[in-house]
């Protein structure tokens, strides 16, 4: 098989996973890949650091790899795409970094590998070199570039990295080289499967853990689940995460950095597709790093933040958002004011004039400007709204409008962390997801166990224990 050929000082990495992690027929591939995109439906973000995606083979964990790419807004434009793995071929206790090629081809085109870049950063330090070993027939970089080619219009070089070490030390060293380039230009791509081959119920409480760990945002926690769970001896399992080299030099990238937040957003593991049993399976998890736009962006998200004024200019806009839809008509507001262009979520909750729930639909993300969210959810709100049918005509005068701004969710491991009145909750079990506003508890005279047991079987679908194993964040609303 050639693995790269030449053309000139033009050296092309060919697609040596295609017909083996996903089929060679480019126009199969488009239409396998934008119907795993499909199937996600999120709200783009902008602010996207990084993801961690599986790199099997497309019909074992295709649609959790497009969970994540998902998230990403397709209009973005970074400068470099970061692609790191851990190696399955070759040891080098060092990192290989693809100074070799000018460009990785897939069956959809090429993809420019930034080589000047490349260079710089292999001269850096000695805890990188090339091994054209270690890329020529690895699959785990190369399997996530179809994902990138059909989801973002503005495909930038990339920088492929083979981590073959579990050297500390060295994984430090890697950290330290790339911190620079861990920015908002850039994204970073980390590719890992997780549990391999215990059996279906085994997977998911392994997977279980080790997402957790990922989700504390601690590197050492992270480390020791992955002993913890190597030390329970659990039949046929070889290891819980084969990028774990990889995932580690992200964690470092973020340690003790607040302005990074973790999310889960997909699990499945072989066992859920249809091409193979239960016996032995691998797992499959998608997170996406986000990066907040600043803390003190947020800082003023309290009871004074919005004057008077501000809130009249909101529940203007959210009016206006609704009319213009009953007309038919485009609306796009503007606002001079800079604490409506604060990037945070809200709520839209709408009740007729004799109290009577009509709708309410918000947004949790803080990826974009608040008078465009309120805009957005208000006309969502009334429209589309599943429990409710669409907003008639005459029924505009006749409603009531309520607004609730959000502060960022924050990661809550205990049911103890929330307070009653105060927070919110959104909780996440799967592909299951759901909140309930802080205000929700003034109406009903709720422990914090029922709070939170109510939402979980009323809301996201899990049960009333539902939320004992779900991931839990809190947030605080202004509410008008």
């Amino acid at each position: 098989m050639t693995i790269f050929h030449h053309t000139s000082n033009y050296q092309i990495r060919s697609a040596v996973a295609a017909n083996q992690f996903y089929t060679s027929n480019a126009q199969e591939l488009v239409q396998l890949i934008d119907g795993y995109l499909s199937e996600h439906h999120f709200i783009p973000r902008n602010d996207i650091a990084a993801v961690i995606v599986p790199h099997a083979g497309y019909m074992f964990s295709g649609k959790v790899a497009a969970s994540a790419f998902a998230q990403i807004n397709p209009e973005r434009r970074y400068q470099h795409i970061f692609l790191i793995g851990s190696s399955h071929q070759v040891w080098l206790n060092k990192a290989s970094i693809a100074t070799g090629y000018s460009a990785y081809e897939t069956p959809l085109g090429q993809v420019l590998v930034d080589e000047k870049l490349a260079n710089q950063i292999k001269e850096s330090d000695s805890v990188f070199t090339f091994s054209e070993q270690a890329h020529a027939s690895e699959h785990c970089l190369e399997v996530q570039l179809p994902f990138l080619q059909r989801h973002l219009k503005h495909i930038p070089a990339i920088v492929p990295i083979i981590i073959s070490t579990q050297d500390i030390n060295k994984l430090e060293r890697i950290a330290t080289v790339l911190k620079p380039y861990f920015t908002s230009d850039n994204l970073f791509v980390i590719s890992s499967d997780f549990s391999h081959y215990p059996n279906y119920s085994d997977a998911k409480l392994i997977d279980s853990a080790t997402a957790n760990a990922i989700l504390s945002q601690d590197v050492n926690t992270f480390l020791q689940i992955l002993d913890q769970n190597s030390l329970q001896h659990i039949a046929n399992l070889q290891t819980s995460a084969c990028g774990e080299s990889a995932i580690t030099v992200l964690m470092m990238l973020t340690q003790d950095h607040k302005e990074y937040q973790y999310r889960h957003i997909m699990y499945q593991n072989s066992g859920d597709s249809n091409y193979t049993d239960h016996d032995r399976v691998v797992g499959y998890h998608a997170f996406t790093i986000s990066r907040m736009q600043s803390i003190k962006d947020h800082s003023n998200l309290e009871a004074g933040y919005l004057c008077k004024a501000d809130k009249q200019v909101l529940k203007t806009i959210a009016k206006k958002s609704i009319l213009a839809r009953l007309k038919g008509k485009a609306y796009n507001p503007h606002t001079d004011t800079e604490a409506l262009k604060t990037k945070c979520g809200a709520f839209i909750t709408i009740h007729t004039k004799k109290g009577k729930l009509r709708g309410c639909i918000g947004h949790l993300a803080d990826d974009m400007p608040l008078y465009q969210c309120v805009a957005q959810m208000a006309s969502a709100a009334a429209f589309d709204d599943p429990r409710f049918y669409p907003l008639r005509a005459y029924e505009y005068d006749e409603i009531t409008i309520e607004i609730s701004v959000l502060t960022p969710m924050k990661r809550i491991y205990n049911i103890n962390e929330f307070q009653l009145h105060r927070d919110g909750i959104f909780m996440r079990k799967g592909n299951r997801s759901g909140t309930f506003l802080p205000q929700v508890a003034d109406d009903v005279k709720w422990t914090k166990e029922e709070f939170f047991g109510h939402c979980a079987q009323d809301k996201v679908g899990i049960g009333w224990d539902g939320w004992k194993d779900a991931e839990l964040y809190t947030y605080q609303a202004i509410a008008f």
